[in-house]
């Protein structure tokens, strides 16, 4: 069974993609190999990287881009085989490799307009695209091009619309 992702902007939280369970072991593993990170926003990470796998699953074709975290929280999940296989089955209708641009190569986008086209693709699949609070952001959104390139935002090609 697959989840429609054809909702009302803003209508869904995408942690309640993730089993409670799954969800508690991803947020250790991303405390512990990112200490800087604090459990709050680790939860953030992991439910935004559910919209995010959700979003490009329901989006072939486009090129969308995580950001830093949301690679961050993708690569600690894709560690927990059994329980990403199984989260990509249920919420996607099939299993979503990680697979970037070939040999490394960027988008042909801006950081910008990559973060906007990522944006307006998850706003359109029903989830809130940016956080408020501590995290202040993180994910999803950044002021300014310059920003972007602090916070890592990454511009390679990722997710379903490179199935194999």
């Amino acid at each position: 069974m697959t989840v429609e992702l054809i909702r009302t902007a803003g209508t869904t939280d995408p942690a309640t993609l993730v089993a409670p369970e799954v969800m508690e072991r991803l947020i250790a593993r991303v405390v512990k190999d990112y200490p800087r990170l604090d459990r709050v926003t680790a939860r953030r990470v992991v439910a935004q990287t559910a919209a995010f796998i959700a979003t490009s699953a329901h989006r072939p074709g486009v090129d969308l881009s995580p950001s830093k975290l949301v690679d961050i929280g993708w690569h600690t999940w894709i560690f927990h085989t059994v329980e990403y296989a199984r989260f990509c089955e249920q919420v996607c209708g099939r299993f979503i490799h990680h697979v970037p641009a070939p040999n490394g190569e960027e988008l042909d986008l801006s950081p910008t307009a990559a973060r906007e086209r990522t944006l307006a693709a998850i706003t359109h699949a029903g989830f809130p695209g940016t956080f408020s609070g501590p995290a202040g952001g993180i994910a999803f959104s950044a002021p300014s091009d310059d920003h972007v390139r602090r916070s890592g935002w990454c511009q390679r090609g990722h997710a379903g619309f490179q199935d194999r």
